[in-house]
């Protein structure tokens, strides 16, 4: 607040700074402030300013990005002005009701490089709920969802989860190369698994969409490379013996039974990532899974499934299940004998 902030009969304490400099209508007049003087203090070369309806930025120069905002989250979660003896002040739900920011802003606080910066954003995307009545202006623009997710604070600000916020960016962009940068690295960051991007995307039916069909096919590249490079992380820190990798496994002069990613053939015991995605082949890339796993199995040959995201978040419990199996070699009946050939 600057010295042209008349005094308020309720303290500012609760407030960070930059919620200081930054005001509803119902937060002014909950401080004392009449209407009349708030059209006052805008006027022309005056100290404050609208930022957007029912929000003023208190100080005549450009806002900062953090200003930006907290304006548009204030717009977008506000709720009506009390009447005269209404009680006022922050509502139960908090400054910004249900609202959160997502988009490329949200991706910028989440800090992907490949995002722009804030203060180059003409827009900034607040998801809310479908049944909020507001139109997006000025540099807010409002995103409906009929499920709001749980959002996550950075530094102090509700941000949609990189799943949902790439989707809501992607969803207006038509740049092919900015669409694959941004789903890569959200994989290659460690931001989030790729099942959880191409839910998010499946469920905005965005991936009817040529470019951004592409992109997902770097993505699940980029996703199969980081997994396996977890997985070669788990074998050599916690004291697995070396396997085959990346092997295809044969019946002499029979069929292929399939591809495994790490294959130990003194214990009989491949090992399989699980890298489908949500897609349309899904059930038929699962019955094929289903099919090779019982037919590995039928042989003597122990199949261990592991989801990327598992080795991501508990790789102590993967390697104690990975040698468990390793283990147990020794008291199953010998595995039938393959071929095994590089892949």
């Amino acid at each position: 607040m600057n010295h042209d902030t008349p005094l308020s009969p309720l303290p500012l304490s609760h407030l960070c700074e930059v919620q200081r400099r930054v005001l509803s209508t119902a937060q002014l007049r909950a401080h004392g402030i009449s209407p009349a003087r708030i059209t006052s203090q805008c006027l022309p070369g005056g100290p404050w300013q609208s930022l957007l309806p029912g929000v003023f930025l208190l100080h005549p120069g450009p806002p900062t990005s953090e200003e930006r905002l907290h304006g548009a989250l204030l717009y977008a979660g506000r709720t009506a002005v009390p009447a005269e003896g209404e009680p006022q002040g922050v509502p139960a739900a908090g400054l910004y009701g249900e609202a959160m920011v997502t988009g490329l802003a949200a991706l910028a606080l989440h800090r992907f490089s490949s995002a722009p910066p804030l203060l180059s954003l003409d827009r900034i995307d607040v998801l809310v709920p479908r049944t909020r009545r507001l139109r997006s202006t000025g540099c807010v623009r409002l995103v409906r969802a009929h499920t709001l997710p749980r959002p996550e604070k950075i530094t102090g600000v509700p941000v949609a989860p990189v799943p949902r916020a790439l989707a809501d960016a992607v969803a207006q962009l038509t740049e092919a190369n900015a669409v694959r940068r941004l789903l890569t690295e959200a994989v290659s960051g460690g931001h989030c698994e790729a099942v959880a991007v191409l839910k998010e995307l499946n469920r905005a039916r965005l991936l009817s969409r040529p470019h951004v069909v592409n992109a997902v096919d770097s993505l699940l590249a980029e996703a199969r490379a980081v997994a396996e490079q977890r997985l070669y992380d788990l074998v050599r820190t916690h004291g697995l013996p070396d396997p085959l990798w990346n092997v295809d496994l044969r019946l002499p002069g029979g069929p292929h039974l399939g591809g495994v990613d790490a294959y130990w053939p003194e214990q009989a015991v491949a090992l399989e990532l699980d890298t489908r995605a949500p897609r349309q082949d899904d059930d038929a890339l699962w019955s094929e899974s289903v099919r090779k796993r019982e037919q590995l199995e039928r042989l003597g040959i122990t199949v261990v499934h592991i989801m990327p995201r598992r080795l991501r978040e508990s790789p102590e419990q993967q390697a104690t299940v990975v040698r468990t199996a390793l283990m147990a070699a020794p008291d199953r009946d010998p595995a039938a004998y393959v071929v095994v050939l590089p892949r």
